[in-house]
């Protein structure tokens, strides 16, 4: 990329989630073709990745190696590699670490998130969760790790100065808020994260809940970060209309993004800008 060209911005789109249902929006991607045409589509309005849970047939979230891969050929038949797929690790109170390590190990994606919270809660569970990111940085999976305070920043930077992980610096998500029927989160949920003294990722990315989700990741954006949007956390426009699709939550923040002089990363540029290091 030139020096004077613009800092490029990765749109990530996470389009359904592991708890919400058809009762909630009609047009929410549960199934693998669901999901290919929503890859698409969110493709077209300016995503370079996208975040996937995968579901029961009644819709309940689920783990399971073979239903990752299907839902991931569906996607890569429909956009090739010009989005990065990431899946999800998340337990939702269904799976412990071992069935979610298992699961990992199994599909072995290009990406996947981790929830700090989930793998590593205390002292005695670090050498795990650091063991399953040696495997990660062994096998090319590109890891995530999912933050939902300062406190677990402050953890895992510690686990990084300490040498207990295999990267000195790792892909982070900042979650503004919590999986809760009211959440709205404000760009100002992000300063806690970014205060004088808080520890300091050079890759970091953020999600919010609510109609101001798109004004909490342009902020983060302009702050330095990448951003992830989608049904997972919000159903709803900036101006409080319901989205008819994940694409028109992406394409409200592309467009924010480029009138503000920042480009948006395809996949390619993606990939560069999300490495561990």
């Amino acid at each position: 990329m030139r020096a004077d060209a613009p800092r490029e911005v990765v749109i990530a789109v996470a389009p359904n989630g592991g708890r919400r249902t058809k009762a909630d929006h009609p047009a929410i991607p549960l199934t693998a073709a669901e999901l290919a045409r929503t890859a698409a589509e969110c493709l077209e309005a300016g995503a370079g990745m996208i975040h996937v849970h995968i579901r029961r047939p009644d819709g309940r979230h689920l783990l399971d190696a073979d239903a990752y891969r299907q839902a991931i050929a569906a996607i890569r038949a429909e956009v090739g590699e010009r989005l990065i797929i990431q899946i999800t690790t998340e337990a939702l109170g269904i799976y412990g670490p071992a069935e979610q390590a298992a699961v990992l190990k199994a599909v072995r994606p290009e990406a996947a998130s981790l929830a700090f919270r989930e793998f590593a809660p205390d002292a005695a569970s670090g050498p795990a969760f650091a063991d399953l990111l040696d495997w990660m940085k062994e096998h090319g999976v590109l890891p995530q790790i999912i933050l939902y305070d300062s406190s677990e920043a402050v953890r895992l930077a510690g686990m990084i100065k300490r040498g207990s992980v295999p990267w000195t610096d790792m892909p982070v998500l900042y979650v503004l808020g919590r999986y809760t029927v009211s959440q709205t989160s404000r760009p100002a949920d992000l300063l806690p994260f970014l205060m004088p003294g808080a520890p300091q990722f050079s890759n970091w990315s953020v999600c919010a809940f609510g109609k101001l989700e798109a004004a909490c990741v342009v902020a983060a954006a302009l702050l330095g970060g990448h951003v992830r949007v989608g049904f997972e956390n919000n159903f709803h426009l900036p101006d409080g209309r319901l989205a008819g699709g994940n694409a028109a939550l992406v394409e409200t923040v592309a467009s924010a993004v480029e009138r503000l002089g920042y480009g948006l990363a395809d996949a390619a540029a993606a990939r560069r800008l999300l490495c561990a290091r």
